[in-house]
């Protein structure tokens, strides 16, 4: 144990830190974080334009039945967009960690990423007596993160690049921060617009097209049993020796968790059947259920089995912030971290969760999730909530939960009574 500890220590902790803090994931994951608002807010106008699990004869079913058309352009204009403002999010992050304006950055990587976009002239005939330039909105959502991300970091990239070369016009120190800032931002705008308005409209480049074609193996690997699997482990093994492997497995799969979710709300729309199941919030609700590791299950051994005064006290403690999934103080309390004892359930108990909630959801048990629910709800919640209001979803939480909690028991009670013998002195 301790010869791997030092392995971990030596040679994959400082590496996978500066993974997690390396400025071009940091500026993907700040940008996604950013619209989570968004994600949250917008996606529940989707399941009220009649998706409620309301009996189809209701008064008010039928309502939103009728009027579902309105009540979800919120959604279309939310998380139907999301992607446009993640760039502008990314840009911005990407611009700051190079100590350049932030509000350039991220005005420059969405010029960037609508550079994409090849606007459609439509007649008044087609469109309900409204001509004019309309963008299509496909790949303004999940289906074009993957060219936001890209298109954003080139641009702040070029940004970077005039700024360190001096290409750049400088005012005088009396002109007003906000006006110098746009002279300074002239270069590189004129840059951009050339460069990936040349690209798309004079070389024919379709960037959507193409990076779909590259990343499409990616995203169906990502939506698979193994994938999941991995994912979970990956997250529950680095934890354990005190690196924060949320950050780490987050920030490189939350574009494709994002692409997996919009396609399973693309569908609900649609009427058709979901296509995904290991989106992001499928994670969240039925596997780290109480934080990474599933803790929510440690929290409740603490209760039940803990005889120290260690644990009485900690206890009370951890498990309000656990039933919100807030598991700092456990992970570093009890601690978790460098716990020879308490790692074996860390690690295995997510994986046991993950299986059993994959083939609920494959077998149709539960609904696949459709929205991101805020994720400071308990779990049966937000489970309930992240389904659609699949009232199977909550009775499986809360199976995961016992489930979780008889996994951590037994390796609890060992710790728990080492902690009562180091009291008593023994």
């Amino acid at each position: 144990m301790e010869a791997l500890t030092n392995f971990m220590d030596q040679k994959l902790g400082g590496p996978m830190t500066k993974l997690a803090n390396q400025r071009h994931l940091r500026a993907i994951r700040d940008g996604m974080v950013a619209t989570l608002p968004i994600i949250i807010v917008g996606s529940f106008f989707l399941i009220i334009g009649g998706n409620l699990p309301f009996p189809a004869d209701w008064g008010i079913q039928i309502f939103l039945k009728e009027n579902a058309a309105n009540i979800v352009l919120p959604y279309r204009l939310s998380m139907g967009i999301m992607a446009l403002y993640a760039t502008f999010g990314i840009g911005f992050s990407l611009a700051e960690s190079y100590d350049l304006d932030g509000l350039s950055g991220g005005i420059l990587g969405t010029l960037a990423f609508l550079l994409t976009f090849t606007p459609v002239n439509v007649p008044a005939t087609l469109n309900a007596g409204i001509a004019g330039w309309v963008l299509p909105m496909a790949n303004l959502g999940g289906g074009g993160m993957f060219v936001a991300i890209l298109t954003s970091m080139l641009a702040v990239e070029i940004f970077r690049f005039t700024d360190r070369s001096g290409i750049k016009i400088s005012m005088p120190e009396q002109v007003p921060p906000s006006v110098a800032r746009s002279f300074e931002a002239l270069f590189p705008t004129t840059i951009v617009l050339i460069l990936f308005g040349s690209i798309t409209y004079w070389l024919g480049f379709n960037w959507h097209t193409f990076i779909a074609q590259l990343v499409s193996p990616l995203i169906s690997a990502a939506d698979s049993y193994a994938s999941v699997m991995i994912q979970t482990f990956l997250n529950s093994f680095f934890w354990v020796f005190g690196i924060h492997g949320a950050s780490i497995v987050g920030n490189i799969a939350r574009p494709i968790w994002v692409v997996l979710l919009e396609n399973n709300q693309i569908a609900l729309e649609a009427g058709q059947a979901l296509p995904a199941i290991a989106a992001e919030p499928f994670f969240q609700w039925f596997i780290y259920i109480g934080g990474s590791g599933a803790t929510i299950g440690l929290a409740l051994s603490m209760l039940i089995v803990g005889k120290s005064a260690f644990s009485k006290s900690l206890g009370k403690t951890v498990f309000v912030p656990a039933l919100f999934n807030i598991n700092e103080p456990l992970m570093f309390g009890t601690p978790v971290v460098m716990n020879p004892v308490l790692m074996i359930p860390f690690v295995v108990t997510p994986l046991v969760l993950g299986t059993i909630a994959w083939f609920a959801t494959k077998w149709g048990f539960v609904n696949q999730v459709t929205q991101i629910a805020p994720w400071t709800l308990p779990g049966p919640i937000g489970a309930y909530m992240a389904t659609g209001f699949d009232w199977r979803a909550a009775v499986l939480s809360v199976v995961l939960i016992i489930i979780a909690t008889l996994m951590y028991l037994p390796f609890y009670k060992i710790y728990d009574n080492s902690l009562v013998a180091e009291e008593q002195g023994k």
